[in-house]
């Protein structure tokens, strides 16, 4: 299994609005996209080599190799991996939606909301996109320094067996930096759209969106926090499991199973029970629903 599947990165993208709950931003993949395409998502996407490279310790601030392995949960994990998913999720999200979480000289949150600000971050996103620049050539060039501790830890997800692309992915929580606007790359991503946790399961529910497992079950659980503060520390507190789906055969296609179902069977990965919380996600009608299960036996 280790062999196929794919270090990455997610970023659950929220901000607060003054009077309303608060909102997370989604992006809509492109359709031709092979991967999930049409599907709304959070930025982030796989690590790369460069991510973990020992040299960019010197563009990192806030936290260390260790303590990114420390804050991730996974003992097995080469520090430098760890750091790296958070490098992934920085670099991703700025690609795919203009927010860059780093700090200037001052040790502020960098601020892009000066027009001649936000057109020379803009030009070095084409950059980044083709190839002539990298994250780390930008952050030197500008003074800045990466804040991977503006990265909450969320969870863990595996893409089941069932999938030929497969992911090992980390979701982290963020808020949005003031002074910045996240725009989707009109590349990879078509649409991006801020909605409220319960407006985005009902959009959802409606087949006006997609919404794929992962984010479908990120979704659901975010409506059990009135407020980020509330979430925020509940994600700092909390020991974070291994989501590994188990796929199986229904009616209409095919569903997957949570680790804390009664009937998950994969023994590395299984949970306590969790009364009330949803157990599986399944295919219904063209749309992933989630659904508690009860084994009556």
């Amino acid at each position: 299994m280790k062999q196929t599947l794919r270090d990455a990165a997610t970023v659950i993208l929220l901000r607060d609005r003054v009077g309303g709950p608060y909102e997370v931003f989604l992006m809509r993949r492109h359709r031709n996209q092979a991967f999930m395409g049409g599907a709304y998502v959070f930025p982030g996407g796989r690590l790369d080599d460069a991510d973990a490279d020992p040299e960019l310790a010197a563009c990192i601030g806030g936290i260390c190799a260790a303590d990114a392995k420390h804050l991730i949960q996974e003992t097995d994990l080469p520090e430098a991996t760890a750091l790296g998913l958070f490098v992934a999720a920085i670099r991703e999200t700025f690609e795919e939606a203009g927010v860059l979480l780093a700090r200037d000289a001052r040790g502020s949150v960098v601020d892009l909301s000066a027009p001649e600000t936000a057109a020379r971050f803009a030009a070095y996103r084409l950059e980044l996109h083709e190839g002539r620049l990298t994250l780390s050539e930008m952050v030197r060039r500008e003074g800045l320094l990466f804040a991977p501790d503006l990265l909450v830890p969320y969870s863990h997800w595996i893409t089941p067996e069932i999938e030929t692309r497969r992911f090992d992915t980390r979701f982290f929580l963020a808020r949005l930096p003031e002074g910045q606007v996240p725009v989707h790359d009109r590349m990879e991503m078509t649409e991006s759209r801020w909605l409220t946790p319960a407006f985005a399961m009902a959009e959802h529910a409606a087949g006006r969106i997609v919404l794929m497992p992962p984010t479908l079950k990120t979704i659901e659980e975010l409506l059990s926090f009135p407020n980020t503060g509330q979430l925020f520390d509940a994600a700092r507190s909390q020991r974070i499991f291994t989501i590994f789906p188990e796929a199986f055969r229904t009616a209409d296609g095919f569903g997957i199973r949570l680790p804390h179902d009664s009937e998950y069977t994969l023994a590395a990965y299984r949970q306590p029970p969790r009364p009330g919380e949803t157990t599986r996600i399944v295919m219904e009608d063209g749309i992933w629903k989630t659904r508690v299960y009860k084994n009556e036996e």
